[in-house]
C-alpha cells in the first residue's frame, strides 16, 4: 500500500506552494465583498493583491504608511521583518479607494493600525485571523480553501506579469526576494515553462 499524507493524517490540510487567483476570481470576490458592503475585507483584500507582502508585514502596517495628508499614497516602501530589506509597491486606483473608505469608516489615524484587531486593543489582526480571511474569500467564488491562502494574494500579481513578460528581475523586486533562485522557485517558473514546451510538442 503506499504511503499517504492524507490518509494517515484525515483532515489534514495539505501543504506546500499556494496556487494564485485568477483575474476572474479576483474580481468575482472583489464584487461579493463590495455588494456586503465589507469594507475592511476589500481594503484588505485590495491591498494584499497590490502590496505582494508577506502576511507578518501586511497587518503590520499603519494608515501613516500607505496616508499622506492629501490621501492614499500610490507607492509605499516598508521593511520586511523576514529578510529585514526594503521593498517598495504600488497602490492602485481601485486600492486607495477602498483603503480610503475602509480609513474613514474607522476615522483611523495615522499612527493607528490600518487593520485593527477587534479585540486586542492597540493590536492589529493577526496573521492567522488573515488566514481565515482569506479562506472566507476564495469560498465566495467556489475556490477550496485548501489549494489557497495567504500567499496566492501574494503572488498573484507577480504571476500574472511572468506570464506576460517573462521577467524574472521584476518579479524578484516585486516580491523583494534577495536571490533569483528564490523567485524562480515561488513563482514554480522551471515547471510551467517546462510544460509548455511540452505541450508545444505534437507527436
Amino acid at each position: 500500500m503506499l504511503y499517504s499524507p492524507a490518509f494517515r493524517f484525515p483532515g489534514r490540510r495539505p501543504t506546500g506552494a499556494k496556487l494564485a487567483l485568477k483575474p476572474f476570481h479576483v474580481w468575482g470576490i472583489r464584487v461579493r465583498l463590495q455588494v456586503s458592503n465589507r469594507l475592511r475585507d476589500l481594503a484588505l483584500f485590495d491591498l494584499a493583491l497590490d502590496s505582494k507582502l508577506r502576511g507578518c508585514d501586511l497587518v503590520k502596517l499603519r494608515v501613516g504608511d500607505v496616508m499622506t495628508a492629501s490621501g492614499v499614497r500610490s507607492r509605499v516602501m516598508v521593511m520586511q521583518q523576514k529578510t529585514g530589506r526594503p521593498v517598495q509597491f504600488e497602490i492602485t486606483e481601485q486600492a486607495r479607494r477602498s483603503i480610503a473608505a475602509w480609513i474613514d469608516r474607522r476615522s483611523l489615524k495615522s499612527d493607528d493600525f490600518l487593520f485593527p484587531s477587534r479585540v486586542r486593543h492597540g493590536r492589529p489582526i493577526t496573521t492567522r485571523q488573515y488566514a481565515r480571511l482569506v479562506d472566507q474569500w476564495v469560498q465566495l467564488v467556489g475556490l477550496d480553501p485548501a489549494g489557497y491562502g495567504t500567499h496566492s494574494l501574494r503572488r498573484t500579481k507577480v504571476a500574472l506579469l511572468y506570464k506576460k513578460t517573462g521577467n524574472l528581475r521584476a518579479c524578484q523586486l516585486l516580491l523583494g526576494h534577495t536571490k533569483l533562485e528564490s523567485t524562480v522557485r515561488y513563482l514554480g517558473v522551471e515547471v510551467d515553462d517546462a510544460l509548455e514546451m511540452s505541450e508545444a510538442l505534437e507527436l
